[in-house]
């Protein structure tokens, strides 16, 4: 039975009506710049972690032009425990477009906003249907779950063919009216009811029109991504801390962490030795190994090592700019999370 185009969309904007979400912080007093930070940030997390990230984000950047503005630091610092810190990069980057090249308005043109660093064609459909009434659809991970079970399309919705049966159908049922309410309904639909696991069919408006419902096959769709084992890697942080502070170090702009400041990492203790000698005449004394652990990624493991070195003497001057000596609770640095979590635990006030 096909799915009726008309009756869909009744049915998914009678259901947002009763059900849908109205008080999320991105839904007050709505424009494209709120719905583009909330977009970035609920990629890969989920809303309840989101909230208090969006609304700590909103004080210290209320625009796209403060956004701009703002060093890039201290963006990723807000973003601290987020992961996915390509995100926070990407806002930063295209902020300063926006505001430099489009006089500080989004645009509200679809290929010009998916032009823009980070912004996808489901992130720049979200603005352009909720902010200006555009029928342009989303495909965000809740409602390709959706479509894969109310058109029945089976494969892994990561790849290119099964992809673009999901655009061509998140096309065709997506109304040309109440756009913002519809957008904001499939998205409540796949995170509320429509569930990776025990979906609430019972209760779900669309089960009539369901193909995976009607056909029993709703716990198998979508396809899952195909298992394979990850990788696991090992670093060694090395923790200095001289007086109480601890030397950070600049990571490189691209890469794992990339533009977050992090501990130094060296392959063993003489050429740990030898750079400290060689950068600051600074002179080693105890080396406490510190309990290891394993942070993950999504395409492999990393088993951190970290080892607790006290610097007995040090020239007080740091001339390298990727170089900070950091005084724990004394200022706002993007840092990747092993790392505040190691700050935390020895310097725990």
């Amino acid at each position: 039975m096909p799915i009726d185009q008309f009756l869909f969309q009744q049915q998914v904007l009678s259901w947002f009506s009763q059900h849908g979400r109205k008080h999320l912080p991105w839904q007050q007093d709505i424009n494209p710049y709120k719905v583009w930070v909330s977009e970035i940030m609920l990629q890969q997390t989920q809303v309840n972690t989101v909230i208090p990230y969006f609304e700590r984000f909103m004080q210290f950047f209320p625009s796209v032009q403060a956004l701009a503005d703002a060093p890039l630091d201290t963006v990723l610092h807000l973003w601290t425990g987020l992961g996915y810190y390509a995100r926070a990069r990407n806002l930063h980057k295209t902020a300063q477009i926006i505001v430099q090249n489009h006089e500080g308005l989004f645009p509200d043109n679809l290929a010009q906003m998916q032009a823009l660093p980070g912004i996808g064609r489901s992130t720049a459909g979200a603005i352009l249907a909720i902010c200006h009434g555009r029928a342009t659809p989303i495909l965000d991970g809740n409602v390709k779950r959706l479509l894969c079970r109310v058109g029945c399309i089976e494969g892994w919705p990561g790849e290119t063919q099964t992809l673009q049966r999901l655009w061509q159908l998140a096309e065709r049922l997506m109304p040309n009216t109440n756009t913002a309410a519809y957008t904001q309904a499939m998205m409540d639909l796949g995170a509320m009811i429509c569930t990776r696991s025990k979906p609430r069919c019972q209760i779900c408006p669309l089960q009539s029109q369901c193909q995976a419902y009607l056909q029993a096959k709703t716990q198998q769709l979508p396809y899952p991504k195909p298992t394979k084992t990850l990788p696991v890697k090992t670093t060694h942080f090395i923790l200095l801390n001289y007086q109480g502070k601890f030397l950070l170090q600049k990571r490189p702009p691209v890469g794992i962490w990339g533009g977050l400041w992090g501990f130094p990492e060296f392959g063993d203790e003489m050429e740990l030795a030898q750079w400290c000698q060689q950068n600051y005449s600074c002179t080693i004394g105890e080396i406490v190994n510190l309990p290891s652990f394993r942070h993950s990624f999504s395409h492999f493991h990393l088993d951190i090592f970290p080892l607790l070195v006290e610097v007995k003497t040090c020239l007080a001057s740091v001339q390298d700019k990727s170089i900070f000596w950091y005084e724990p609770n004394t200022s706002q640095l993007g840092m990747a999370a092993p790392v505040k979590r190691l700050l935390m635990q020895l310097s725990p006030t």
